[in-house]
């Protein structure tokens, strides 16, 4: 590495560990206006960064989101299609579902992969913890790969009319950066799991 690149990460490094993270906000009062099974909404009066009042909604949700890609002995994986009622489209994604926080996000992954395809896994690798649209929700979400494949009946939920396939990975990952797949909990695993191949991590 030139110095000049190694001076320019330094640079970075001392400006990141330089940043403010104190919180710049404060919460005024606080509103439920909408509350289901799945998420809350709240109504926020709130003093911005700048000092003046403002307002904030956010969405709370009381699930954390799931990922799950499953990989056999050959690179194959498994795509589940659905129609998102959110976006009224069909949408292609890696298995994927919510987990309550009694029980762990791998119990939650494991659960999930056999609902939606019928899929047991014996070896489990976390390979992601995000926040998914951090701007409006405190929405937090794990992704899995799961290899050493068992195979047996799927058991989906009534709300779940889904569609399944199996394809290469490589052809999976394709569908991400080619924007057929645009699920990004979907896209985000795939370009992990991508990298952690390459680097034979997995």
């Amino acid at each position: 590495m030139s110095r000049a690149k190694e001076a320019g990460q330094s640079e970075v490094v001392r400006q990141m560990s330089e940043a403010s993270t104190d919180n710049p906000w404060q919460t005024v009062s606080t509103e439920t206006r909408y509350d289901n099974p799945w998420i809350t909404v709240t109504h926020n009066q709130v003093i911005n960064p700048a000092g003046n009042n403002g307002i904030y909604g956010k969405v709370h949700f009381k699930n954390k989101g799931i990922a799950i890609l499953p990989l056999d002995e050959d690179n194959n994986t498994w795509l589940v299609g659905q129609y998102r009622y959110t976006i009224n489209a069909y949408s292609w994604e890696i298995p994927e579902g919510g987990g309550a926080d009694t029980s762990t996000p791998l119990e939650t992954a494991k659960r999930e992969l056999l609902e939606e395809t019928g899929i047991e896994a014996s070896r489990w690798t976390e390979i992601l913890y995000a926040h998914m649209s951090n701007s409006v929700t405190d929405e937090r979400a794990y992704g899995f790969i799961a290899q050493d494949l068992q195979f047996t009946t799927a058991q989906p939920e009534e709300t779940e009319a889904l569609s399944l396939i199996k394809l290469p990975f490589d052809e999976a990952l394709d569908m991400a950066l080619s924007g057929k797949i645009t699920d990004i909990l979907a896209v985000t695993c795939l370009l992990k799991a991508a990298h952690l191949l390459e680097k034979g991590i997995i």
